[in-house]
Order: structure tokens, then C-alpha cells, then sequence
């Protein structure tokens, strides 16, 4: 008996978008190679949906509905709406890098006005480089993900950015992803390295210009962290109201340093971020953090697997959701603590705020322990305001808008807190009052 791979509707689409985007995009000889495979890779699992383990809250076979074309490489018009974005959420002092429609936009940019021991490169000069046809390995990950299989076949652009063993950054890299062409997908693959002994912090934005409607964003993003090195990042996916976003970070981490992540997702019709850490060095200490601002009929998902792969090393990681109206949360975090990774520390902890009956939060917190002297917990909550606190604040003279405001500010501010720059913790503030004041 003969058996055909049946592709759905949206299968299809990719297919063809691959086919027609294959000359476009950069790399050829090995990288090609390897984008073949990656296409090939995803071909064999097709759009994750509610049958595989890991996207069982998340079906993209339902929630996307239809895969969209690449976007075309932004004209005078898109940079122009591009560059009102970008003012409005433009991070004092930092050194920007500027992603329109999936390209890096040099004169948005400030890659003239970089600190000392920093590099940054394109990611479409790096594989088209034909003297270094061995960077195809930018395309490479050891995960089977099939979104991030896709990532790397249709990448057209991202940045390369190396931080010099040593260096103590002041400023704060930002890389502001922004959308301009309506009904149109971008694919971005940056990586990062961080020098032993380094210090620096990473902001990420995903933002929509005004007009942009329908668009989807595939982003990667991959780090290494070396020995005593210290990164911050700080991802905000503040996308338009009917975007589809997701986005994967793979982290790698050497011995006694530090990690420090925090995603806030408030914007955008569907958005995930999955992030996959590895902790290859003794005494290393990571914080992740999340929430999730929700309304309508928002989609959010976090799903996080952070691996233990060595002895004496200590994680946390603290989720808060509020869900508003018809909206649904995901929080998904898988600790592994392999045999050899004795004296871990590891902790775990989901909060879900439902501020509707029809609010939705699914929380699945896992342990996968196989050593013996460790110390791990996780926990999960989901509940309402409490009819006793509001009261209390009503009693003194709130309304009852101002109320709830005030005790989901409290409740989400045990993540943001964990932010550790003053200036980044005060804008992830603002922007929660935003999404409060939207509410009203």
C-alpha cells in the first residue's frame, strides 16, 4: 500500500511561498543546502497543532487559518511610517537595530554609534558572503521544533552581534522589529554572543506601524552566554491587534553567569514565545520571567524548557496572566535535571488572573528530575479578584475601574519587578497601565 502525505490549505501555501521566495533568499551552496532541509524538516511535521505535546493549547492549523506571502522589502513609504514607530518606542540611550517587514533598515539604525567591543553584522551579509559558505551553521539549531525548522528555511534577514569578552556594556541594545506591509509574513534570525566576563543588556520590540493589519512574524533568535558574562533581555510583543507573532529564543549558558529574561505579551490577535535554555556551566543562576495582558479574544503563550545539564546551578521563573473577556493564556514550563546535574535549585511558579467568565488560562508546569540530591518545586493558581480587597479599596474612595487596576498591578508587579534595569522595569510599567486604561 502507497501512502501519500496529505498537505492542508496552509501547507500548501508554504510550500509555494518557498518556492517562489527560494531566489531571494540569501545564501547560496551550503546555506541553501540547509534551508532545504530546514523546509524539508517542517514538511514532515507541518503546522504544529493540538495532536503534538508541546502546542496542544496552540494550534496554528486553527489559529492562523492561512499562511501569508513574504513581505516585500520596505519602499520609501513603509520606512516612512516605519520611523514613527520606532520614535515611539525607542529606548533612551540605546544603541538601535531596525527590522522593517523583516529587513535591517541601516539608516533607522545606529550601527555608527555602537560601544567599543561591539560588532554587529546582517544576517543577509553573513550568508552571502561566498568566502564564509561555512556560516550555513546560522541556520542550525538541535531543536526539532517545526516553527523553527520553518524560521531558518525562509530567514531573510536579522543581525549578528558579538560582545567582546570583558566588555561592561552602559547602554542598552535594542532591536526593534517592526511591520508595515498588511497581509504579509516576515522571517528574522539573530544571534548573539556574549564574551566571558561580559555584561550587556538586550531589549527586543515587535511593534506595527500605523496601516499594518494581518501580518505575521516568524522570529529566532539564538544566544550564547559565556563564563561570568551577565545578559538582561527584555521582550516586549506589543504587536497590531490582529498579528500573529511567534518567537523562539535558544539559550546557551557557560559557568557562573547570569540570565535574566523577562516577556510581557499585550498586543496582537495571537503570539507565543518559546524559549529553550541550556545551563552547561557550574554555578550559573537564571530568572524568567512573563505575563500575559489579555482581552478580547486575545491568544498569548509562554512555553518555556529550561535544561540542567551541570551540577550547582539555581533558576527561577515567575508567570503572571490577566485575562480579560474571551481571551486565552498559555503558560507551558519544562525543568530537566539530568543525572549529573546534582545540587540544583530550581523553582517554578504560574499565576492566572480571570477577570471574565469566559477567560480562558491553561497552565502546565513540569519536572523531569533524574538526580537525587536537588531541590525543586513548581506551582499553579488561577482565580478572580478578590471580592474582600475590593471592597476595602471601594470603602476608601475608588471606584471600582481603579480598584481592579490597582490590585492587577500588584499582581503582575512580582514579574516585572525581576526586571533588573530601572529605566526598562519603568516602560514595561507603562505599558501595562496602558493595556489598564484600554480596558476601561
Amino acid at each position: 500500500m502507497n501512502l501519500v502525505l496529505a498537505k492542508t490549505e496552509t501547507g500548501k501555501a508554504l510550500s509555494d511561498i518557498f518556492a517562489i521566495a527560494r531566489n531571494r533568499l540569501p545564501g547560496a551552496g551550503k546555506v541553501a543546502g540547509v534551508r532545504q532541509q530546514a523546509f524539508e524538516a517542517y514538511e514532515r511535521a507541518g503546522l504544529p497543532n493540538r495532536r503534538v505535546e508541546e502546542w496542544k493549547y496552540t494550534d496554528l492549523r486553527v489559529l492562523m487559518r492561512e499562511v501569508l506571502p513574504l513581505a516585500a522589502a520596505p519602499d520609501a513609504v513603509a520606512l516612512k511610517r516605519a520611523r514613527v514607530a520606532v520614535q515611539l518606542h525607542a529606548v533612551e540611550d540605546a544603541s538601535k537595530l531596525v527590522l522593517v517587514d523583516g529587513v535591517l533598515v541601516p539608516e533607522l539604525s545606529d550601527l555608527t554609534k555602537l560601544e567599543a567591543g561591539v560588532s554587529v553584522k546582517t544576517l543577509r551579509a553573513t550568508l552571502e558572503d561566498a568566502s564564509n559558505d561555512a556560516r550555513s551553521d546560522l541556520l542550525l539549531t538541535d531543536t526539532t521544533d517545526a516553527m523553527i525548522s520553518l524560521n531558518a528555511a525562509l530567514a531573510t534577514d536579522g543581525v549578528v552581534i558579538g560582545i567582546a569578552d570583558g566588555a561592561a556594556l552602559s547602554r542598552p541594545i535594542q532591536i526593534i522589529h517592526v511591520a508595515t506591509a498588511p497581509s504579509a509574513s516576515a522571517f528574522t534570525r539573530s544571534y548573539l554572543k556574549v564574551g566571558h566576563g561580559a555584561r550587556a543588556t538586550l531589549v527586543e520590540n515587535f511593534v506595527a506601524a500605523d496601516g499594518a493589519r494581518s501580518h505575521q512574524v516568524n522570529d529566532a533568535v539564538i544566544v550564547w552566554i559565556g563564563d561570568g558574562a551577565d545578559l538582561s533581555q527584555v521582550r516586549l510583543m506589543d504587536d497590531g491587534t490582529d498579528a500573529v507573532n511567534i518567537t523562539s529564543g535558544i539559550f546557551t549558558v557557560g559557568a557562573k553567569a547570569k540570565l535574566n529574561l523577562f516577556n510581557m505579551f499585550s498586543g496582537g490577535a495571537v503570539g507565543r514565545f518559546q524559549g529553550f535554555v541550556t545551563l552547561n556551566g557550574e554555578g550559573t543562576e537564571l530568572s524568567i520571567n512573563g505575563v500575559n495582558l489579555l482581552r478580547g479574544k486575545q491568544h498569548g503563550d509562554m512555553t518555556l524548557v529550561v535544561d540542567h545539564a551541570v551540577p550547582n546551578c539555581v533558576s527561577r521563573e515567575i508567570f503572571r496572566a490577566v485575562v480579560d473577556d474571551r481571551a486565552h493564556s498559555v503558560f507551558q514550563g519544562r525543568i530537566n535535571v539530568r543525572p549529573k546535574a546534582q545540587k540544583t535549585d530550581a523553582r517554578m511558579m504560574t499565576r492566572a488572573l480571570l477577570l471574565s467568565d469566559e477567560a480562558e488560562a491553561d497552565n502546565k508546569p513540569e519536572l523531569e528530575i533524574f538526580a537525587d540530591d536537588v531541590a525543586c518545586g513548581h506551582g499553579a493558581t488561577t482565580g478572580a479578584l478578590d471580592d474582600s480587597l475590593l471592597f476595602y479599596l471601594r470603602a476608601r474612595g475608588l471606584s471600582e475601574n481603579e480598584a481592579q487596576a490597582l490590585l492587577i498591578q500588584a499582581f503582575v508587579g512580582e514579574a516585572i519587578e525581576q526586571i533588573a534595569s530601572d529605566a526598562l522595569r519603568e516602560q514595561v510599567t507603562a505599558t501595562a497601565q496602558r493595556w489598564l486604561e484600554a480596558r476601561r
